[in-house]
């Protein structure tokens, strides 16, 4: 099944506290384990430096779901697993051990407090268009109607370096 099906749930990792290439290890192993959440893909690993104070370079990647949860229950459980691996919210645009956005989720418009799908920075955002074009090069923003690969192209100057990683694997 193509990432870029109708339903497909695309979150995007990052983290630069700890080791994050092992904490987006077993993030994924733990939505894994899951009944209701499936991983249908994950993109290599990148490192771009970080947005806001200055903070050790972030890791990224993307992940694509399948899943029968409600956005808003999805939300809890990636905030869930957050928690679980030590995140701890505090200054906007901080240092974090993981975070865990959901960025497009087909062609869903969603937009309640605490919940914005497509994510409202997407567009902006290299560390997460670079790693997603990778998994669904072809998926669509549903409120700017372009498709990943055309909003990466507007997002060329932000450096995003694509890594080979020690345990994560790109599938």
């Amino acid at each position: 099944m193509s990432s870029a099906a109708a339903g497909a749930v695309h979150v995007g990792l990052g983290g630069n506290l700890g080791d994050p290439e092992r904490t987006f290890v077993s993030a994924v192993e733990e939505l894994e384990r899951l009944e209701d959440v499936s991983v249908l893909r994950c993109s290599s690993l990148y490192a771009a430096a970080a947005l806001g104070p200055s903070q050790p370079e972030f890791r990224n990647a993307v992940i694509a779901l399948q899943s029968r949860r409600t956005p808003e229950s999805l939300l809890a459980l990636l905030l869930e697993v957050e928690r679980a691996h030590g995140r701890v919210r505090g200054e906007r645009w901080g240092p974090r051990v993981l975070d865990l956005d959901i960025l497009l989720w087909g062609d869903r418009i969603v937009d309640l407090p605490g919940l914005r799908i497509p994510h409202p920075e997407l567009h902006r955002r290299r560390f997460a268009l670079e790693p997603l074009a990778e998994v669904a090069p072809e998926a669509r923003h549903p409120v700017l109607q372009k498709t990943v690969s055309e909003l990466l192209e507007g997002v060329r100057d932000q450096r995003v370096q694509r890594l080979e990683p020690a345990v994560w694997r790109s599938r």
